[in-house]
């Protein structure tokens, strides 16, 4: 019988965004690739620290009990060469994540795999490439690599923290928003209170993790936040939308503007999601951060 990745979670990750090469790619950018793999075999019997996207990887791994099928499967997708990708397997071995499937593409945009990998999330640093899976329907986040790192509080629970509008939501209420102002977004928003809104680009993942959190294992539990500038009355739309798809989330803060980053700082998630650069900036300083490029705000 063939391998399968069916009933899984399936997450797509780029060298960079699970692994501190910011170094090595320094290199690749001031001269070519050979440079970048002659400096990556000099360096493979040294681990690459962890990366922004290191924590996430890990505790949804550890769903995955011996004697059950695998309920999570994270697959390498880099625009790295094949020689640099040994280091990167290494690296995974080193630090026990059992990830052992993953395609290099040579300065390619890998991102035409993510259809037949079936993937639930597509996390890299790489802007385009983001935006490319955006375009063919794959949940996808550019991965701010200068972010903190996550808290290391919540060893066996992971959590994550997504944005609304253009996020779990579609752009709809922020078009009103950008080109009406805020009064008749408000407005907006309370007229249309029990017409849920259109699905986002991420409803699919917050969908597939239900399945997780619905079905915790025997140490690992999920923990959702929505994280939102909405604020009332705009935030009974979002409320319904979620009971009409439904899906729960075990916390929703609605900042009516305020920046997110304390909140998230408070929240502690693994990662967070959302497509304005600057609620990303707001939040990379606390926690480990990914800028969604759809919607409105991103020229969508």
């Amino acid at each position: 019988m063939p391998s399968t990745l069916d009933g899984r979670l399936v997450v797509a990750i780029s060298s960079r965004a699970l692994f501190d090469f910011e170094e090595e790619n320094h290199v690749f950018e001031a001269s070519d690739d050979h440079a970048y793999m002659q400096l990556q075999l000099a360096r493979l019997e040294q681990p690459a620290r962890p990366g922004v996207a290191f924590s996430l990887v890990r505790k949804l791994l550890a769903f995955n009990e011996a004697g059950t099928p695998p309920r999570v499967e994270v697959v390498i997708l880099s625009r790295n060469d094949p020689v640099s990708g040994m280091r990167v397997f290494r690296s995974a071995q080193h630090f026990g994540l059992p990830i052992e499937r993953g395609v290099f593409t040579r300065g390619q945009s890998p991102w035409r795999y993510l259809k037949p990998l079936a993937a639930n999330l597509f996390l890299s640093a790489n802007e385009a490439d983001v935006r490319s899976a955006l375009a063919a329907g794959v949940p996808a986040a550019r991965v701010a690599t200068h972010a903190a790192h996550a808290s290391e509080a919540h060893p066996h629970e992971v959590r994550i923290a997504f944005d609304g509008d253009a996020v779990l939501f579609s752009d709809e209420a922020e078009r009103v928003f950008q080109q009406q102002g805020l009064g008749a977004f408000q407005h907006h928003e309370r007229e249309h209170a029990a017409l849920p809104l259109a699905a986002g680009p991420f409803k699919p993942l917050l969908q597939a993790l239900q399945q997780l959190q619905h079905s915790p294992g025997q140490t690992m539990r999920l923990r959702t936040a929505l994280v939102t500038a909405r604020s009332a009355p705009a935030h009974e739309r979002a409320i319904r939308t979620l009971m009409d798809w439904h899906i729960e989330v075990d916390e929703a803060m609605f900042l009516g503007g305020l920046p997110k980053g304390a909140f998230l700082r408070e929240f502690e998630p693994d990662f967070f999601f959302d497509d304005q650069t600057g609620h990303v900036e707001s939040a990379a300083g606390h926690v480990p951060a990914g800028h969604v490029a759809a919607g409105v705000s991103n020229g969508g």
